[in-house]
């Protein structure tokens, strides 16, 4: 099962002192925007995302699919077919995919200690 890539979505306070604490570390913007109250940052292979009110709690985050750079990869494994690998493991969804449908989906489940861990497919 290939999750894709990994990045952790960050639940900031006030986005542009974020930003400004991760260029000091090496990030640069990667993706989003100002305006809209994310960013997604970029140091070598690392990602972090930064959502000023968009949710509660700091979420980890895959994109099968997808590598690092958001470019596509060759024999990803379909975010359905990861959440039905995972129900017949006895994993408890909070959020599930549509499995009658294709292409782009997501779903939300939690670590044992209350992680929520997004995986989130943004192509067909």
């Amino acid at each position: 099962m290939k999750l894709g890539a990994f990045s952790i979505s960050l639940a900031v306070k006030d986005l542009k002192r974020s930003k400004e604490f991760y260029e000091k570390l090496g990030f640069s913007v990667f993706g989003g925007a100002m305006d809209k109250n994310y960013l997604i940052m970029k140091n070598g292979n690392a990602l972090v995302g930064l959502f000023q009110g968009m949710f509660e709690k700091n979420i980890l985050t895959f994109n099968p699919g997808w590598d690092e750079n958001a470019l596509l990869v060759d024999g990803f494994t379909n975010v359905r077919e990861i959440q039905k690998n995972l129900k017949k493991k006895g994993i408890k969804f909070d959020i599930e995919t549509d499995e009658e449908k294709s292409g782009i989906g997501s779903f939300v489940i939690t670590d044992p200690d209350g992680n929520p861990i997004l995986v989130d497919q943004h192509v067909e």
